[in-house]
This record gives structure tokens, C-alpha cells and sequence, in this order.
């Protein structure tokens, strides 16, 4: 019996467990960090925090859910919502809590994996769940250790501190911090924000389900499927959907910003595409409110009472929040893994790349979930968890069908298809400006799909025997 672990139990191992137990593989164990499931929608508590993607595609096909309260449901309905299908398809149960996975080690044909306890366990094979989105990152500025005030992260958020009545920094003015800024200002007696650049933001077509639609609502699924694989095609930057997205979002923040020197300010620079859409309501209203203030630069200093943007001046502050976002770049951060092929991180000092964001050369029996090239710039990463958790079990199948203990991608089965990511990426909007997509060091696009959801669908759909070592 093949012996499988996954680590991290967010939608990724979720999903891929659920695909594996159903399809009779019994002996699956999940790893935890943390002391419940959720992943970053168990990580990602502030104030604000949901999703934008509608619900009905922001859930696993194989479990629609009939409880959403409205279209974009919030966090707390999410992780309630992968708190039963875990315990639905018994990946609760399967799961060992407070295990912060530190290595893995390929050895006489199993994963040797450590914790950081000091204890180890064995399995046949090894799949990262641990995605792209798990390790909060924050600028490092002259002075930090020195600020005396309260200090917050989107994605590590206290819900013990009360900011009320506080002067509140807010960095950063990306998905999170569109959703952070509104809450704040509710509460808080000065909030600034500080802003690198601009981004595109269309209305949010939000609202709350009535109680007799809600169990109708997951009709939307292919409606709105439709609309997002739309947004996939945004991203050619000579499109007639770039255009409409362009003039949407202009009209947009004519409508809802009537001060010409705040609307300069929150014109983008960039393509469209180029950075993450965001979807937002009641962002631009609240910066023309008397008690909030845009500063279009970046945060260049700390001291213990206040900070000082690139622009010279100092701004005294009694918190500091930061919507910064996560390192991307650093695929299973904090985990040693060494196979064949050597240190992963090693092969990856480049730029993290993986045949099919699935598969890499010289490390066999490694599957990854989220891994390179499959976010998304339209859509929902669930959908392309599902297409990964199907093409992995049928992998495994496969290797059964072949009598093989361990499979591996072949090294130029994973150059063709880096090939062929890379030259669509350099065609895309991503190309046209510097992003968290991009490495820092070699400006690869390691993040991105070039894609829509139902080309990847297809991509994986099929596991090609030529493609792969079977021994």
C-alpha cells in the first residue's frame, strides 16, 4: 500500500486529500503547523478579510456549498466551509496538528520527513500543499526595531489589539490592504496610507443572498466562470478585454474620487494586467475621507513614535499595519529537501519552476500543489487545485499500472514546458512592469499561469508515460 503525506491543509491539501481517499488510497497523512485546517484563510483574520472570488467558483465542484451569505463570502465562512469538508472526507481525522514540517529527505526509495520536534516519519511519496501565499513579508527600513507602538500583518493579524482612536500607518495599498483601509477608518483617529503605486480597481458586484437563494446560488458557477476566463484574456495587453478592464477601472475612480490631485495619484502607471485586479467598493470612498490621507511613497523610515515616507516628511503614527503580502518567490520556505537532484532550493536559486507546477526533475515522488506557473490572474486557484489533485492521483495510478516505486519527470519534458510557459509569460501584461510575480534576482515570472483555468485544466488532464521516469 502506498503511503502518501501532505503538507499544509489549506484548499490544496484539502483537495488533494479528498481526490486521493476517494479514489482508494487510504493510508494519506497530513501535516499541520497549526492546530486547525484552513490554511491562509485560517491565518488571514483582519479586519475586512474575504474573498474575491464569487463563492460559488471559490468552492471545490465536488462539494458546492449551499451556506454562502452573499457572493463574496467573507473569511470566517471560508474557513468554516473547509473545516466540514475535511471532516466530510476524513482529512480531519488523518491530520497531525502542531507539526511544523523542516525537512525532507529522498532515501532508499521513501521521504524521510522532520519536524520540527526532532521527530520523523516515512512516507512513499510527498506532496507540498503549502502554497504560494503562507510566509508574510514586510519591507526592511533603517529604525524598525525601534518603533514603540503596535505592529500588524495582514496575514498574521492580532484580533486582541484595539485600535481605536489610534493613529494608524497602513503599508502597502494591494488586495489585502483594499479590504484593511475601509475597517480601519471606521475606527481608527487618523489613518494614512502609504502607496508604492497605483492599481486597477473595478466595483465589487458584492451582496447578501437571500435566505431562499442560497442554496440556488451555486447556479452562478458557470456564469461567472465565464466572466473570469474573460479576465484571463485581459492580460494579452492588445485585447478588447484589456481595454473594457482599462476603462472600467478609469471610470470607476472618476466616479468615486472627485478630487483631481487624490485621482492623479491613484491613476496607474502600469498596463492593466500587470499587477493583481482588484475588486473594491468602499476603497476609494474612504480616501477622501477628512481623517484619512494617501501618501503616494514608500515607506523609508522608523523611529519609536513615527515614520517617514521616500518623500521626507514624518508622520507620526501609533500602529503600524502592514499589507505587504508574502514572499512568493521562496517556495516551501523553511523546509530542507533534498533528493537525487541535490537541495531544491539550490535548483531553484533562480527561480522555482516545476513540469505541468506539478513535477520536478530529479526529485521523485515530490508532487506540488500550487506550485510554479499556476496562479492565476483570472479565476479561481481552486478550480487549478482540483486539475493538480486529479492529475496527481492519476499519476499514482499510473505508477501502480507500471509496477514502478518511484516516477520522476524527465529534465527535458520539464524544458519543453518551462519553454512554452515562459515565452506566453513574456507576451503577457505581467512582462510590462516589476511584481511580486516576477524573481527578485532574475526577474523570471515564476508565479503566473499564462493562462485561463480550462487550458490548465486541459494541460493536466492526461499524464503522458514519455514525459516520466517510471522505475
Amino acid at each position: 500500500m502506498t503511503s502518501i503525506g501532505i503538507i499544509g491543509t489549506g484548499f490544496g491539501g484539502i483537495g488533494t486529500a479528498a481526490e486521493l481517499l476517494t479514489h482508494g488510497y487510504s493510508d494519506v497523512r497530513l501535516w499541520e503547523r497549526a492546530e486547525t485546517v484552513g490554511g491562509v484563510w485560517r491565518d488571514n483574520t483582519y479586519p475586512g478579510a474575504a474573498c474575491d472570488v464569487p463563492g460559488p467558483l471559490y468552492s471545490f465542484s465536488f462539494a458546492p456549498n449551499g451556506d454562502w451569505t452573499r457572493r463574496y463570502p467573507a473569511q470566517a465562512e471560508i474557513l468554516a466551509y473547509l473545516g466540514r469538508v475535511a471532516d466530510q472526507y476524513g482529512v480531519t481525522e488523518r491530520t497531525r496538528f502542531g507539526a511544523r514540517v523542516v525537512s525532507a529527505r529522498w532515501d532508499q526509495d521513501a521521504w524521510h520527513v522532520g519536524f520540527d520536534d526532532g521527530t520523523t516519519e516515512s512516507v512513499d511519496v510527498l506532496i507540498s500543499a503549502v502554497g504560494q501565499l503562507s510566509e508574510p513579508s514586510a519591507p526592511d527600513v533603517e529604525g524598525w526595531e525601534s518603533f514603540a507602538g503596535t505592529v500588524l500583518h495582514a496575514g498574521s493579524w492580532d484580533d486582541a489589539v484595539d485600535l481605536t482612536g489610534q493613529r494608524v500607518a497602513v503599508v502597502g495599498t494591494g488586495a489585502s490592504a483594499v479590504q484593511i483601509v475601509p475597517r480601519l477608518a471606521e475606527v481608527a483617529r487618523e489613518l494614512v496610507v502609504l502607496q508604492r503605486s497605483a492599481n486597477h480597481i473595478l466595483p465589487k458586484p458584492d451582496g447578501a443572498y437571500p435566505d431562499w437563494y442560497r442554496d440556488r446560488a451555486q447556479r452562478e458557477r458557470r456564469p461567472i466562470d465565464w466572466v473570469t476566463q474573460q479576465f484571463s484574456r485581459g492580460l494579452d495587453p492588445d485585447s478588447t478585454v484589456a481595454t473594457v478592464i482599462e476603462r472600467l477601472a478609469s471610470a470607476h475612480l472618476r466616479l468615486r474620487v472627485r478630487d483631481e490631485e487624490l485621482r492623479r495619484h491613484l491613476t496607474p502607471r502600469h498596463q492593466v494586467g500587470c499587477k493583481r485586479i482588484l475588486f473594491s467598493n468602499d476603497y476609494y470612498p474612504t480616501l477622501t475621507r477628512d481623517h484619512v490621507r494617501l501618501v503616494p511613497h514608500a515607506l523609508a523610515e522608523v523611529r519609536p513614535d513615527a515614520i517617514r515616507t521616500a518623500d521626507g516628511p514624518w508622520h507620526e503614527v501609533d500602529a503600524i499595519c502592514f499589507a505587504t503580502g508574502f514572499d512568493t518567490q521562496d517556495f516551501l520556505h523553511g523546509i530542507e529537501v533534498t533528493g537525487p537532484g541535490g537541495d531544491l532550493h539550490e535548483a531553484w536559486s533562480g527561480g522555482a519552476r516545476a513540469h505541468l507546477g506539478i513535477h520536478v526533475p530529479g526529485f521523485p515522488n515530490l508532487f506540488l500543489a500550487y506550485g510554479p506557473n499556476t496562479n492565476l490572474g483570472g479565476g479561481s486557484i481552486i478550480t487549478m487545485l482540483e486539475a493538480q489533485a486529479r492529475h496527481i492521483r492519476a499519476t499514482l495510478d499510473r505508477m501502480d499500472h507500471h509496477g514502478a516505486r518511484r516516477v520522476q519527470a524527465r529534465a527535458e519534458a520539464e524544458q519543453r514546458w518551462d519553454d512554452r510557459v515562459q515565452h506566453d509569460l513574456a507576451h503577457s501584461a505581467w512582462a510590462s512592469c516589476t511584481s511580486w510575480y516576477h524573481h527578485p534576482e532574475t526577474g523570471r515570472i515564476t508565479s503566473n499561469w499564462p493562462g485561463g483555468t480550462h487550458t490548465y485544466e486541459a494541460a493536466v488532464a492526461e499524464v503522458h508515460d514519455e514525459e516520466f521516469l517510471w522505475t
